[in-house]
């Protein structure tokens, strides 16, 4: 019976080191657990960013593209050199006909 008792007592003692290595491997597993979910929230929360990013670009290119910008502003470059353009051939017909009308009451 002793040796029953000691077999037993040595297999109970084999069984708890198994069950407090088991249980340091779970601990530990769970701790990985937590890191990986807290690493997926994480990015979650960066693909959420990046989704609000990609509809406000969307968005501005709706409204107008890098080359619709350029090409605006090489239209109002275009109107400016019309304007000069103009207000130059205004001036040059009002003098001319202000020439024209003083030499005119001249001539009468």
């Amino acid at each position: 019976m002793s040796n029953d008792g000691n077999g037993w007592e040595t297999y109970s003692k084999l069984v708890l080191a198994q069950l407090e290595t088991l249980s340091g491997g779970i601990e530990a597993l769970r701790a990985e657990l937590q890191m990986v979910q807290n690493q997926l929230a994480e990015l979650k929360a960066k693909e959420d960013r990046v989704q609000d990013l990609k509809i406000w670009k969307e968005k501005m290119d709706d409204v107008a593209s890098p080359p619709q910008l350029r090409e605006a502003l090489q239209e109002v470059e275009d109107l400016k050199e019309f304007r000069t353009k103009a207000v130059t051939m205004f001036m040059v017909v009002q003098s001319i006909m202000g020439i024209a009308v003083a030499w005119a009451l001249d001539v009468f």
